[in-house]
């Protein structure tokens, strides 16, 4: 049965799948159920979040893993009643086990590659869950067509391999109903995980780019699901990425992972790219992992290798060496030096540049001609790859070519072979080649170099004819441009594209002493058998449990639409805040501090006019008119612009350039807080600006009166972002001597005064030593007023300070220390506040500026109240 989203295509490939709820009884799911096919509890309509309070057993742990095939194979009985079933010996998937505890039951969940009948799928679905704990999903055929031929092979697996659709007949245009097929698939395949999943016992572990929106699905129902993904082709550059028109769909999906994998840094450090560029995030380095904070959630990133399973391997060569291939392909290439190619039909996998470069070898190094051999094995193409026929025609036209120039009696030098192989044949091969060639143009981990290694060692213990005792040799030719190529540091590395220094690297293997191949060949050899499928997945499974190790310590929900949604983690004690709470404590309040940064506070960031309308005014001035409020604006701007802005309030105190200037009301001066007027570290300080700003184009430089700040939010951000590190170290390098901060932000690079003080005679002794070590803040600001309020016999018994950026929690870090210095009562009613569900050291949020008014239109009215007079006069 499929979904009723299937009839609704179009509104789940925009993104605006039905908003999911919360179901007031939490629902417990067996631990497997044992009727397939979609569940109508679980249909969008009646969708809900699980969450647990309580972290689960690590006895009860079980991993589901996802993947677009299963690990098996089908095939119809001879009587066509019915299937027969076995485990695919050949899947990496299967092998995927062995890394895990003894005692960790695993799931599969994916589609099988055969076309099994409706009335037949729920027979079949009980059978793979009894016997293999399997669970399929079916996909119609139609459907199938367009979300692995079409979206999966024609758009996702060109671009990441760097195929840019130029032309409908190159590469293809997006195709919109590809991708709705493509989603509504992921979709199918959450139905079937939702069917056997314990949010709280169980690990996700989602594989490849066919189910890369999956998170998103699953996200939504269960917010603390623990999730990973492993990405097991490339990812490109952002330049390449950000040509695909659903990009940030797909990386938002991705997201909703805990921990998302890649074979190597390239692969991780452009999707890192991506996700600056494209989501404005930044990633972090911490005890050698790295990590992206979204949201509250830390998305931690793996960076691992897939590896072989050699025993499995060990097990096929013995069935070869059983069945006496490797004998017979000795005798048949006797006397010759055999160079081996394995790669599937595909246009990223080079083979004819491969054919080209022996070509040419042959021609520059006549002494090989007659004894070198190319056999080049060609696997079937996987799905209807981009232009395959004319990829196989060319390829067949070199080999004849060749074969024709260099050829003789009794000698070919190039062998295709395009028909399938066993795995035992393939393993034969590889026993008898001196050299392997794996030389792609794009690909993903390619594990065929690590095979070849395997069987050049031989069968461990075994000493036969086609097995011999001794050293092993063995040599590589790899791709700088595929995944293995990091970790094969004895391989001889090449651009394929090069076809002179390829065939060049073909005489070099072939005549390279035995000394050093052995070698090169135990290199190789000690890195294959220390790092195989079940030490990669081993590895996955404590990074998994690691980064979701918080899962349970943090307050959870889950916001936004369709693609957009995400989940917001938050500190236990952060919640909305009330205005009803607020207002009544703000009544009861004898002595009231209320501090108000500005933009993105009181006027949205995004506003062209920053100028305070007429009602922010008002509502200043009522606060402001009231005998037992202090109220101040706290902002980076600097104090000629708020001082013009806010000039109608006259009681209202202003914080200018964080607190460098400040005022209690406009009938009093400005207090500057700076250790001198010294500001001769601003003539060294610009002309450097000067030299980054005009080699970034976007960038600028803000003058104030306290500060220089050089800013690039309008710059390219990894260009940006390289500036600011430089112009960070150069500065310092300068202005090492000098009494001044240099200190990075969000898009900009600020020099200020390091040491300040506030020149005032009301100031007391404690501020002033606390504030003559210290850099201006908008902390100090705080810490000074309240200071201020208690030193005058007023200490301040209501607090409320609202603010939106990194500058802001300084002012909340120091009202969580204010009474430990007896600045503020332990009954003091204190309401930090930040604008945005985010993280925070402020206890509550507001969603918005609109919010942030109401709230402080809702204590304006409490100040004109009776109840506000009344106390007044009391």
């Amino acid at each position: 049965m499929i979904s009723r989203s299937y009839t609704n295509l179009l509104e789940l490939a925009s993104g605006n799948f039905p908003v999911m709820g919360r179901e007031r009884e939490r629902r417990r799911l067996p631990r497997v159920m044992t009727v397939p096919g979609s569940i109508s509890e679980f249909d969008d309509d009646q969708a809900y979040s699980v969450s647990s309070d309580n972290p689960s057993s690590l006895a009860s742990d079980r991993m589901i893993i996802v993947a677009n095939q299963l690990p098996l194979k089908a095939k119809r009985r001879p009587d066509n009643k019915g299937w027969t079933f076995s485990w695919d010996e050949d899947s990496l998937l299967l092998r995927v086990k062995d890394g895990f505890p003894e005692d960790m039951e695993v799931l599969f969940v994916g589609s099988l590659s055969v076309d099994v009948d409706p009335i037949e799928q729920d027979d079949v679905a009980q059978l793979l869950l009894d016997r293999y704990k399997c669970v399929p999903t079916f996909l119609p055929p139609n459907l199938l067509e367009k979300f692995y031929d079409g979206f999966c092979k024609k758009q996702l697996w060109p671009l990441f391999h760097y195929m840019l659709p130029y032309s409908v007949d190159h590469g293809g245009r997006f195709d919109r109903s590809m991708w709705e097929a493509y989603v509504t698939v992921n979709k199918l395949f959450s139905q079937k995980v939702i069917e056997v999943l314990n949010p709280d016992d169980d690990f996700v572990w989602i594989h490849d780019y066919h189910l890369m929106v999956l998170p998103t699905f699953l996200r939504r129902r269960f917010i603390r699901l623990r999730m990973g993904f492993f990405l097991h082709s490339p990812f490109p550059s952002s330049e390449i990425y950000r040509s695909l028109p659903v990009r940030e769909e797909i990386l938002r999906a991705l997201l909703n992972s805990d921990l998302i994998g890649f074979h190597t840094f390239d692969y991780a450090r452009h999707f890192l790219s991506c996700c600056s560029r494209m989501l404005g995030l930044e990633y972090q380095s911490k005890r050698g992992y790295i990590g992206l904070d979204y949201f509250g959630r830390t998305i931690g990133i793996k960076i691992m290798p897939v590896g072989i399973h050699l025993g499995h391997i060990e097990s096929v060569m013995k069935l070869a060496d059983k069945e006496l291939k490797v004998d017979e392909l000795k005798k048949q290439f006797e006397g010759k030096t055999v160079l081996l190619g394995v790669d599937d039909m595909d246009v990223f996998k080079g083979i004819n540049l491969k054919l080209l470069a022996m070509e040419h070898m042959l021609k520059v190094h006549p002494m090989w001609q007659g004894k070198a051999v190319l056999i080049q094995i060609a696997n079937p193409a996987r799905g209807k790859g981009i232009d395959l026929e004319e990829i196989q025609a060319e390829i067949q036209e070199s080999c004849r070519r060749i074969n024709e120039n260099f050829g003789k009696p009794g000698y070919e030098p190039i062998v295709f072979i395009d028909r399938p192989l066993s795995v035992s044949e393939r393993m034969a091969y590889y026993s008898i080649a001196e050299c392997v060639v794996v030389t792609p143009v794009r690909d993903g981990m390619n594990l065929t170099p690590y095979e070849y290694v395997a069987c050049r060692q031989g069968i461990p213990g075994a000493e036969t004819d086609s097995n011999p005792s001794g050293p092993k040799k063995s040599m590589i030719i790899v791709s700088e441009f595929i995944g293995c190529s990091p970790s094969l540091t004895g391989a001889i590395r090449v651009n394929p594209w090069n076809v002179e220094a390829t065939a060049e690297s073909m005489n070099e293997a072939m005549s390279m002493s035995d000394s050093d191949q052995q070698l090169r060949h135990e290199k190789h050899y000690r890195y294959v058998s220390t790092h195989d499928v079940a030490y990669w997945s081993r590895s996955f499974l404590q990074d998994m449990e690691r980064t979701c190790a918080d899962h349970f310590r943090k307050r959870s929900w889950g916001i936004g639409l369709g693609f957009g949604f995400r989940v917001v983690a938050l500190d236990p004690n952060f919640r909305k805040l009330s205005i009803d709470d607020i207002v009544s404590a703000y009544i009861r309040a004898k002595s009231r501090a209320i501090l108000l940064d500005y933009d993105g506070t009181m006027m949205p960031q995004n506003n062209i006019i920053k100028t305070p309308d007429s009602d922010v005014i008002a509502i200043l001035n009522r606060l402001c008119g009231d005998k037992k409020n202090r109220v101040f604006i706290v902002s980076g701007r600097g104090r000629n612009s708020l001082s013009k802005w806010f000039s109608p309030c006259r009681n209202l105190g202003i914080a200018a350039e964080h607190g460098y200037f400040f005022r209690s009301s406009q009938d009093e001066e400005w207090e500057i807080c700076g250790q001198s007027s010294d500001f001769g570290w601003m003539q060294m300080t610009k002309p450097v600006m000067n030299l980054y700003t005009e080699a970034t184009d976007g960038s600028s430089i803000e003058l104030k009166e306290s500060a220089l700040v050089w800013q690039y939010r309008d710059a390219d951000q990894g260009f940006g972002s390289a500036q600011a590190k430089e112009l960070l170290d150069h500065l310092e390098s300068v202005l090492a001597n000098e009494p001044v901060a240099v200190k990075s932000g969000q898009f900009i690079v600020e020099v200020k005064p390091q040491a300040c003080y506030f020149i005032s005679v009301l100031q007391t002794l404690m501020l002033y030593y606390t504030l003559l070590f210290m850099g201006v803040s908008k902390g100090l600001v705080a810490e000074k007023i309240f200071t201020s309020m208690a030193g005058s016999g007023n200490q301040a018994d209501f607090v409320l300070c609202i603010g939106d950026d990194r500058s802001d929690e300084d002012m909340f870090e120091i009202i969580g220390k204010a009474v430990s210095k007896n600045i503020l009562s332990a009954n003091t009613a204190v309401f930090a506040c930040t604008v945005g569900q985010k993280p925070s050291k402020a206890k509550y949020y507001l969603d918005d500026t609109a919010e942030v008014m109401t709230m402080l239109e809702s204590l304006a009215e409490a100040t004109d109240s009776p109840a506000s007079s009344d106390d007044e006069t009391d």
